[in-house]
C-alpha cells in the first residue's frame, strides 16, 4: 500500500509539473521585434601639409581626387539604412585661407550632394559640421546611392606665405553614425 501511494504521488506530481507551466507558445514575436542599432565608422581622412599647397597658384585647386565608396550602396546597409548624421571636422594650421568641397556622387557619376567649407588660415581655423540625413535630414537616398566622394581643396590666399606653427597642414576627417534596421 505503501507503494502505491508512492507512485500515486508521483505521478501527480509529474502532472503537475508538466501542465502548470505550459503555456502557448508565440511565434509572432519575431514578427513584432523592431531591432535598430546604430553603427559608426571613419569614412574620409586627407591631409595635406602646407609645403604641398606652396606648389599651387593661389586660386587654383591644391588637390582633387575621387574616393571609390562603394560601402553604402551595398544591398545589406541601403535596403536598412533608416537615417544617420555624417560629421566633417576640417582643420588649418597652414598660412592659407583655402575653400574644401566634398561630393557625393552616385554610380553614374551625377552629383547627388555637395558640402562647401571656407576656412580660414591658422590659428583659429576648425571647422565641425554635422549633416543630418533620413527624417531629420536630407534624403537617405543620397546615402544609399552613394558610390564616389570627391574632394577638392582650392588655395584662396598666396603660395609663398609659411605658417610658424609646426607642421602646418590641412587636414579633412569625416564619420558617420547610422540607424540600421535588422530584418
Amino acid at each position: 500500500m505503501k507503494r502505491y501511494i508512492q507512485r500515486l504521488f508521483v505521478a501527480i506530481l509529474c502532472s503537475v509539473v508538466l501542465f502548470s507551466c505550459v503555456e502557448d507558445l508565440d511565434f509572432t514575436q519575431y514578427d513584432e521585434l523592431e531591432a535598430t542599432p546604430s553603427y559608426e565608422a571613419s569614412i574620409l581622412y586627407l591631409e595635406a601639409p602646407e609645403n604641398v599647397i606652396n606648389l599651387v597658384n593661389n586660386n587654383s585647386d591644391v588637390f582633387s581626387q575621387n574616393f571609390n565608396f562603394d560601402a553604402f550602396s551595398e544591398d545589406v546597409f541601403a535596403d536598412r539604412v533608416i537615417e544617420g548624421t555624417i560629421t566633417y571636422i576640417v582643420e588649418n594650421t597652414t598660412s592659407k585661407e583655402l575653400e574644401i568641397t566634398i561630393e557625393f556622387l552616385d554610380e553614374s557619376g551625377n552629383i547627388t550632394d555637395t558640402e562647401v567649407f571656407f576656412i580660414e588660415e591658422a590659428p583659429t581655423a576648425n571647422i565641425q559640421r554635422e549633416i543630418a540625413y533620413g527624417d531629420a535630414g536630407r534624403s537617405i537616398d543620397i546615402i544609399k546611392t552613394l558610390s564616389t566622394i570627391r574632394v577638392t581643396a582650392r588655395n584662396l590666399g598666396d603660395n609663398t606665405s609659411e605658417s610658424n606653427l609646426n607642421d602646418p597642414m590641412i587636414t579633412v576627417k569625416s564619420s558617420g553614425k547610422f540607424r540600421v534596421r535588422l530584418k
